[in-house]
């Protein structure tokens, strides 16, 4: 690396040494500044010694607003872009009145590019670097993210949703053209760039069993990639489960028994898991998505993040667009806030900050690459005020330390907040003045 390439950011740079959940929030690291180049993070420190040792180096500064790794959006569903916010609806309903014809539109190859752009720029000006997102079943809607995406320089997992029953004409597969079209699409995009294709069946119960069955084949020949599905969201979205697998001792047996249960499986909402569950997903280490947004919105119930991350669940954040409300981590962030102290627990901002960047990261065993402000780790960035908005700047005011001027933004904030982002070393949201 020469300094001529590298680019020196001044501020408030917070990273973590540890998971707060354990370390506690001495786990956060605040430093003065961090130097970037050839996409990644070169080194943190102090503003001065990092000045003289880069005299060369580009050095913009940020004041005292904060420098963070970027947001990391562990389940959404893009092309519930534009449904989002659509009033007053259950799971099963909200599938069958929103999303299921919003989908049918995603056969235009032409409307799914131009959903596909509008989604990275609404995440983006949010302060979202990457995300974790479901397509439909038609392939052209998993080119048009991976496409988007390439062009901006993002990490992103994606993946054709699969469904082959309880679904309109129109938006269901077999369970062999499931299997040819994932494994073309595995083939054309994983490893390209910072892409990566994710398995994805959508649920159970619009998978038969011959479909689960060779997405399970398809995820054991290529254990490199991530499979995502959801998983005890609603009470009777499980009864449904039930009925349609009596033999299964359970929601998660409907997947274990077909080879979706292991590392790397990324189960959205998780909310009403039985005893076996918890221990079969704890053992085999996979991932729970909280969705908090999404799950005051349909009325799915409260997490139990407490007690799943004592237990040591591997746990990461999400806005679950667009069944959740709101395309902002920040947002979603105060929602996580919200349900915690209704279970009881509530959530340091050092927790919650974690979920947004690092915890999401290790849900998508990517927390070597992604999630932290470190020598090594690609420089996905964002800039965060401190003091947006009035309401904001008078909270912090008030802080001693910076939990407490960095809360109302979590409980307040949205993309006025979000003063820059900077993807792959690359700014992509400029500061505004």
């Amino acid at each position: 690396m020469t300094d001529l390439g590298a680019d020196l950011l001044l501020g408030r740079v917070l990273s973590f040494t540890a998971d707060p959940f354990t370390a506690g929030p001495e786990a956060a690291r605040q430093d003065e500044a961090v130097l970037i180049a050839d996409g990644h993070v070169q080194a943190v420190g102090a503003a001065d010694a990092l000045r003289r040792a880069h005299p060369q180096a580009r050095v913009t500064d940020y004041g005292d607003r904060l420098i963070s790794a970027g947001f990391i959006d562990a389940h959404v569903h893009y092309p519930q872009t534009a449904i989002i916010a659509s009033w007053g609806k259950r799971l099963i309903d909200w599938l069958n009145s929103y999303t299921f014809p919003e989908e049918m539109r995603f056969a235009d190859p032409a409307y799914a590019a131009e959903v596909a752009d509008r989604y990275l720029d609404l995440t983006l000006a949010h302060g979202t670097t990457s995300v974790c997102s479901y397509a439909t079943i038609h392939p052209a809607s998993v080119d048009a993210l991976f496409t988007a995406a390439q062009a901006r320089g993002q990490r992103l997992w994606t993946g054709k949703t699969c469904m082959d029953r309880n679904a309109p004409e129109g938006l269901r597969d077999t369970a062999q053209s499931a299997y040819d079209d994932s494994a073309a699409l595995l083939a054309k995009w994983h490893g390209v760039d910072r892409l990566s294709y994710v398995v994805t069946p959508r649920f159970s119960p619009t998978s038969s069993p011959e479909q689960l069955e060779a997405l399970g084949a398809l995820w054991a020949a290529n254990p490199g990639c991530l499979m995502q599905t959801h998983l005890s969201e609603q009470l009777d979205e499980i009864d449904w489960v039930k009925g349609l697998y009596p033999q299964a001792r359970d929601y998660l047996d409907t997947y274990e028994a077909f080879g979706l249960l292991g590392r790397g499986g990324l189960y959205g909402h998780a909310i009403h898991l039985e005893d076996r569950e918890k221990a079969r997903l704890r053992e085999m280490d996979a991932s729970l998505i909280h969705c908090p947004t999404s799950n005051t919105f349909i009325g799915s119930g409260l997490f139990d993040m407490g007690g799943l991350k004592a237990a040591g669940h591997r746990i990461g954040l999400a806005t679950d667009t667009g069944g959740g409300s709101s395309f902002s981590m920040l947002r979603t962030m105060a929602a996580a806030y919200e349900v915690g102290q209704l279970k009881g627990r509530p959530l340091h901002p050092a927790e919650l900050w974690w979920l947004a960047t690092q915890g999401s990261a290790q849900s998508l065993l990517a927390d070597d690459r992604i999630g932290n402000i470190a020598p090594g780790m690609e420089a996905d960035l964002v800039v965060i005020d401190l003091a947006s908005t009035p309401a904001i700047a008078q909270a912090t005011a008030r802080a001693s330390d910076l939990w407490q001027a960095l809360f109302p933004t979590i409980m307040m904030g949205d993309d006025r907040a979000v003063h820059a982002v900077w993807i792959g070393g690359q700014q992509r949201l400029p500061g505004q003045s």
